[in-house]
Parts: C-alpha cells; structure tokens; sequence
C-alpha cells in the first residue's frame, strides 16, 4: 500500500509589515508646547518600533498652527500626499482635536483616507476609522473639538479686551526704534535717531524708496538686520505707534476662521511714548 506523505508549506517569515505613521500637532510655539510635542514624537516612535508587525513610516507634526484651517497644516498635508503615494498603510494620532477643529475638514479627510484603505485610530477616543459603522461619531466629536476652539478664541478676546482696558496688553513685536522691556514699549535711543531722520527726509520731500536707499547707503541695517527697501518705509511712516497711540483689533476672524481687515471699531491706546515728538 502506497504512503502517501504530506509536506506542509513553509511559513513565510517575511511578511509584509503594516507601515505606520504618526501624526502631531502643537498650536503654539511656546517651551512648554514644544516640549509636549518632543515627548509625542519620542512616544509614538518608541510606540511603533515596539510592535513587530509594524514598521515605522515616520512622524509627521506641525509646530505653532491652529487645527481650524487644514490648508496652512504642511506637517498635515505632507501626510496626505505620503498616503496618496502608497508610502504609508496606518496612522495614529493622539486625539481627534489635535487632527483637526473643523469637522468639515475632519471629514473630508478621513473619507478620502478611507477610499485609499488607509485608517486612522483616534488614541484618546478609541476610534479607528477602518471600524467604523458610521461616521455619526467622528463627526459628533469633531463638531465638540470645533466648538471648543470658538470657546478658547471667545476666551482668549476677553482677556485681550481686559488687558487692552487697564494698560497692561504687551505689544509682542515693536516696530522699529522701540524695544519690548518687561512688556513696555520703551524707546531705543540709537534707532530713535534714524527714525527721526527718516520722518524729517519724508516731510522734505523724498520718497520712501530715495529714503531707503540713502539707509542702505550709510550702513544702517533695518529691523530684522536687512536691506531697507521703500515699503517698510512707507509702512513706518503710516504707523500710528510713531505718534504715541496703538490702534488694536485691526483683523477678526470670522466663524469660518477666516481672517479679515476691521475698518471700524477699533480700540485706540494713547499710552506710548512718542519717537518723533522728542527732541
């Protein structure tokens, strides 16, 4: 009687592996906020490298930008464009507020993640978005992290409106002859002089570009240690701050979170000392 022996396939030991992503976000870039999001990156790498059916496809974070506009996100975009060149198969991100505060684009973006069969698992809620039923909850949350960041925005215009009430709002880049000393605008004696001059030269007639180039002549660096050029001279002499007042809340941000020019209503401040009017 013939035997007949079966030979069982060898187990492939070179399995593909799942290519893993992560994905940070900091909105400010303050110490602190960039500390936070040293410790992300360190986590989710340490996170990804400990699980041997996965490998490590990087981490990719955006310092400093609000979660409410996707568009001005690289860190965010580059992901995407990662996903769309099949460099990646899974994502992890820390929170659904930290992917973003508009549920629109939340998602749009998840859906279009999804077409790719790519997921993403939400670490804080749980959610992985390849076992989803529905996207009822995704977009459940993704509105209470929206509205949250208009509960933040709306707190933060208050205590800038009471800071501007009783003297004490910081002005966090002064412009050229005054410096920030202990969050008082105090005059620069040294650039005060070339201010002057640049206001004497303008009321004698020239241009703000002969202005310009006459600094550029004498070796003067401008604020930021460059050439001087013939707007930045227009644009100090059209700056209220020159003549002691601080005209506030030039922009608002609609609900849409998009950026306009107020042109009315402003809050005026007369408490700075004026460059132009000492001698």
């Amino acid at each position: 009687m013939k035997r007949i022996t079966k030979i069982e396939a060898a187990k492939s030991s070179d399995k593909k592996k799942l290519r893993v992503a992560a994905y940070a976000r900091v909105s400010t870039d303050s110490e602190e906020q960039l500390l936070s999001l040293d410790t992300q990156k360190n986590h989710y790498e340490t996170y990804i490298k400990a699980r041997p059916d996965w490998e490590y496809a990087g981490l990719y974070f955006d310092e400093g930008i609000t979660g409410t506009k996707l568009a001005k996100r690289d860190g965010l975009l580059q992901l995407i464009s990662d996903c769309e060149r099949g460099l990646i198969d899974y994502i992890i991100i820390k929170s659904i507020s930290r992917f973003s505060r508009n549920t629109v684009d939340s998602i749009e973006v998840v859906r279009k993640l999804c077409s790719m069969g790519i997921y993403i698992f939400f670490e804080k809620e749980n959610i992985d978005t390849g076992k989803m039923e529905s996207e009822l909850l995704l977009s459940i949350l993704s509105s209470l992290a929206e509205s949250e960041s208009h509960s933040i925005a709306e707190n933060s215009k208050w205590s800038i409106q009471k800071r501007f009430q009783n003297g004490t709002f910081k002005i966090s880049y002064p412009p050229y002859g005054y410096e920030n000393v202990n969050g008082k605008m105090v005059i620069d004696g040294e650039k005060a002089e070339t201010v002057r001059w640049i206001f004497s030269e303008i009321l004698a007639g020239k241009t703000p570009a002969v202005v310009a180039k006459e600094l550029n002549k004498k070796g003067i660096p401008s604020k930021r240690g460059g050439r001087w050029e013939g707007h930045v001279i227009n644009s100090m002499i059209r700056n209220e701050k020159y003549t002691g007042d601080a005209i506030l809340q030039k922009t608002f941000t609609d609900d849409s979170f998009t950026r306009h020019i107020k042109r009315g209503g402003r809050r005026i401040c007369t408490w700075l000392k004026t460059i132009t009017s000492q001698s």
